[in-house]
């Protein structure tokens, strides 16, 4: 079939690996010092390196090509991981104990400050749950929307004010759902609204990418690519 997908010009490419770092289904490799595409599936056309590249060595073009395989990405991405060692074979149910860091507290004792700090709720419509909202919501039209997996607001803890404000937001969990049903709703809230933005919210852990496979491939559906913006949250609680 044909399709968008990265092509890369490597008279042009210094070898710097930017946008290596910038592809999140880790497509391009270095290969005798030039990036390379090392697999049609493995890309999904969406050009995430494209702003990355210094030398203007990559372009979106459309040709015959594979479809993108999230599986085959996924797979790629955890190759060294033994399922057999971890519940359910999910990297991301593996236990672990998270240590903060107490400086801060241990300042504000020892000068005797008292830091009081009020949360406030920055959401801006209900329902948020994926599957609950309808693509003709009034409230979708004209929005920049957030996508979140659903552990991304207990784990980071400032999320009210640095992702929610100002957007509409949409929960899911992409290891616990049906991804095929968010494709479609996805797919229709971009066809049946004036959408400004994406941004995706994730867990660093693997099974949380589909929620950004969802995400890129409704838009691919739809063809209606907007801004979008992509953050990766530790379970340490801090932005990757």
């Amino acid at each position: 079939m044909k399709r968008n997908i990265i092509s890369i010009d490597e008279n042009k490419c210094n070898g710097c690996g930017l946008c290596i770092d910038a592809c999140h289904e880790e497509a391009i490799e270095l290969v005798n010092g030039k990036a390379k595409l090392i697999s049609d599936e493995y890309c999904d056309g969406l050009g995430d390196c494209l702003p990355e590249c210094p030398t203007d060595a990559i372009k979106i073009i459309e040709r015959e090509a594979s479809n993108y395989d999230l599986e085959a990405v996924e797979l790629k991405k955890n190759k060294d991981i033994k399922p057999a060692s971890m519940p359910c074979g999910c990297p991301g149910t593996m236990e672990k104990s998270i240590k903060r860091d107490l400086k801060v507290e241990e300042m504000v004792k020892a000068t005797n400050v008292e830091e009081v700090e009020v949360a406030t709720s920055q959401l801006n419509q209900w329902p948020v749950q994926l599957k609950l909202v309808s693509s003709k919501a009034k409230f979708l039209e004209g929005a920049d929307i957030l996508i979140a997996a659903d552990c991304t607001a207990y784990a980071y803890g400032n999320f009210h004010k640095e992702f929610i404000k100002g957007r509409v937001t949409l929960i899911g969990c992409p290891k616990l759902d049906d991804n095929d049903y968010y494709k479609q709703k996805i797919k229709e809230i971009l066809e049946n609204n004036d959408i400004k933005s994406v941004t995706v919210v994730r867990m660093e852990v693997p099974c949380c990418a589909g929620i950004v496979s969802c995400v890129k491939e409704a838009m691919l559906s739809a063809k209606i690519i907007v801004p979008y913006k992509e953050v990766i949250i530790g379970i340490n609680g801090g932005i990757i």
